[in-house]
């Protein structure tokens, strides 16, 4: 992460917090800005300048589209700016590497890559700070005029690193004015510790599976092994992600913050483009509000829809990494999603509910194939291995091993992936509320005792959206 886990957890959150709560009102969104600053000074101290830098410049748009509201050709000037600059540094710095290889590749050239280091989190804040600018030449919003108020908005250091992408709408009101209370505090906590041990026991866990599956050669992976592999990972993925989108909504609350919700039970969808209005909500939502629809939607006709549809997964796939399997990984989202648009939703509609849902679950499995290996060739033949077997065979001792040692933490993923536990959370509530209200504060205890000690003498616990 930025840094260590525990020096967020027991020093850096705490001072913050209680910095936080202990100052005016009027002084809180300073204490917000120096935060945010040190969270992610404090991994790259440089590239702070460039965050900054980002939110000057979108700020200093949306100043001078406000001045100059009755002039059209001014305004689109500013917006302009603001989003080529913006488009730029995130290619410089992000892209600048994929692109100088492949022209070369291409051309027989000998370009030298500088090979510039990936800043922390340039995909969510530079997304953020560009939704403000665009938001205000559409007059969706009402102008910043405090710069410190509009850092604050960027470098808010929950999310800052990976999200969930908080449009400035969402949170408009509530960077100028909002409430603290006992109430929103104690469901912050109890949101927070949720994701912290949805990353630290269950992602960091099961995930130390497919880092050792995929350190393997696959020509030696039985089929039973990559399918082993490759799951772990489709749970690792979601409980990471999700838990990290959880902690930033909790910690958002203790703020006095509302974040939109990120994750919504995506691996119980019955189609892909269910799957993709349950998962990563707010960066779909981002594409859908300032590129599909700007593009036309769906109000064009078909041919133009389906054109739309493919700019944003082909962009979608583009914007996790630089790298080809990130955008074959997109347009096969956006080619399924056509499908479905076509002819196959239908289908769907008709099938009984598990078999949509294992429809849906197989294709995201081999989705996240496409996604997690960064070689053309090695997705195929890791795609081969688990559809049409290997030399290896169907199973081996090793695929019996893994089974039997991550079984009970398989378990654990596939009834934590379903809406099943908060639904009995809920049923005990409302039937046993005196009971529940006493046993809820040893549950938060016990999950943060249990992640605490897994921080401490555990070696595994990688940031898998560090890169986006």
């Amino acid at each position: 992460m930025v840094f260590s886990s525990l020096t967020f957890l027991y020093v850096f959150l705490p001072l913050v917090l209680i910095a936080y709560y202990l100052v005016p009102s009027k002084w809180k969104n300073i204490v917000i800005f120096i935060s945010g600053i040190i969270f992610f000074a404090w991994g790259e101290p440089v590239y702070v300048l460039l965050m900054l830098f980002t939110t000057v410049v979108d700020y200093t748009a949306g100043r001078l589209m406000d001045k100059y509201d009755d002039r059209p050709k001014l305004r689109t000037v500013f917006l302009l700016m603001s989003v080529i600059i913006d488009l730029s540094l995130l290619a410089t710095f992000k892209y600048s590497s994929f692109l100088i290889q492949n022209f070369n590749d291409l051309f027989g050239t000998q370009i030298t890559d500088p090979k510039l280091p990936l800043p922390i989190g340039i995909s969510f804040y530079t997304f953020q700070s560009m939704s403000y600018s665009i938001d205000m030449y559409m007059r969706n919003i009402k102008v910043q005029k405090s710069l410190i108020n509009y850092i604050s908005y960027v470098s808010l250091f929950p999310q800052i690193v990976a999200g969930p992408i908080v449009r400035y709408q969402d949170v408009a009101n509530e960077i100028d004015h909002r409430t603290i209370t006992t109430s929103k505090v104690s469901q912050g906590i109890g949101v927070f510790l949720l994701g912290l041990g949805k990353k630290v026991l269950i992602a960091n866990n099961i995930g130390a599976l497919w880092t050792t599956i995929k350190a393997t050669d696959i020509s030696q992976l039985s089929t039973l092994t990559a399918w082993l592999g490759i799951l772990a990972f489709t749970f690792q993925i979601y409980f990471d992600f999700s838990g990290y989108s959880d902690m930033a909504v909790g910690l958002g609350k203790m703020l006095g913050f509302e974040f939109p919700q990120n994750f919504n039970y995506p691996y119980l969808s019955r189609s892909i483009s269910e799957f993709w209005r349950r998962w990563h909500i707010t960066l779909g939502t981002w594409f859908r509000c300032y590129v599909y629809i700007p593009l036309g939607g769906n109000r064009n006709g078909k041919l133009a829809t389906l054109r739309n549809l493919l700019i944003v997964w082909f962009l979608t796939g583009l914007w996790h990494g630089a790298s080809w399997n990130f955008i074959v990984w997109g347009l096969y989202f956006g080619i399924l999603i056509i499908m479905e648009r076509l002819f196959l939703g239908k289908l769907l509609e008709k099938l009984p509910a598990f078999l949509s849902t294992a429809y849906c679950f197989l294709l995201v499995v081999i989705g996240w194939v496409i996604f997690e290996i960064d070689s053309i060739p090695k997705i195929l033949s890791y795609l081969k291995v688990m559809f049409f077997g290997s030399s290896v065979g169907i199973i081996d001792s090793k695929s019996i091993y893994y089974l039997a040692s991550y079984a009970i933490i398989f378990l654990i993923c596939i009834i934590g992936s379903t809406d099943y536990p908060k639904k009995l959370a809920v049923k005990l509530q409302n039937s046993h509320p005196v009971l529940i209200s006493g046993v809820y504060p040893i549950y938060q205890a016990a999950l943060m005792v249990a992640s605490t000690a897994y921080l401490v003498f555990a070696t595994y616990n990688p940031f898998l959206y560090f890169r986006f």
